[in-house]
């Protein structure tokens, strides 16, 4: 089992956080790390981190930015970049180690729902897995990759969405990044307030605007007055 370093972006999610550090504390196999990334300075956010002996850092409110910093503190073998809303399966770990052992650079977790689901989920969930056969895996779906891989493919890029597209393309021409069978469950409470159908066209439309060549920055701004409350 290679060692592990877990990298959490946050910023105001202190209860899906306190989900996710229980979750973690329960798992079979444990990291040698967990490095929360907390962009609102938060006293909560603190406290979780040393009732779960997590590493706090702190940074400005961009998604890539904070997965840069916690990647450059990484010390384990392999970097698994975590949502804070995650939920996970029952053996992340070793899923992961195996997958490294058979010789992947990286790779990222099936794209699942977590309840409540409606039906769109099941419909939505092989649409994703066949997105990200052909294109770019989100950082939702826990991506993991090698730390020298990481480095060597240059990082995260340092955007507020879509961070995860370059490192992933990168790494990609370095070797197999691999899609595990083991599901990672996306909160769904966002695609429930905005509409199953509506909030997936939202998001494709971003995709197609970023691969147009439009500033990340705008992307966010335009994200955010869409699909958050």
């Amino acid at each position: 089992m290679p060692d592990f370093s877990i990298v959490i972006p946050c910023y105001r999610d202190e209860a899906p956080l306190a989900r996710l550090l229980g979750q973690l504390r329960r798992l079979p196999h444990q990291p040698r790390e967990i490095i929360i990334v907390d962009a609102a300075d938060s006293r909560h956010c603190a406290q979780l981190c040393e009732q779960s002996a997590a590493t706090r850092l702190t940074g400005e409110p961009c998604r890539g930015r904070q997965l840069g910093i916690g990647a450059a503190k990484a010390q384990g073998d392999v970097l698994w970049f975590l949502h804070a809303d995650a939920q996970l399966s029952a053996d992340p770990l070793a899923a992961m180690a195996a997958a490294i052992q058979r010789g992947a650079v990286g790779g990222y977790f099936r794209f699942r729902f977590a309840e409540p689901r409606a039906w769109p989920a099941s419909i939505l969930e092989p649409a994703i897995a066949l997105r990200c056969h052909i294109g770019i895996p989100y950082g939702d779906q826990g991506i993991f990759m090698r730390r020298a891989v990481y480095h060597q493919a240059g990082g995260h890029a340092p955007w507020p969405l879509f961070e995860e597209a370059p490192l992933v393309q990168a790494a990609r021409r370095l070797g197999r990044f691999a899609a595990l069978a083991e599901p990672i469950f996306v909160d769904s409470r966002r695609w429930q307030r905005d509409g199953w159908w509506r909030r997936s066209l939202n998001n494709r439309l971003l995709a197609l605007r970023f691969m147009s060549g439009a500033a990340p920055q705008d992307l966010a701004a335009r994200y955010h007055s869409k699909n958050d409350s």
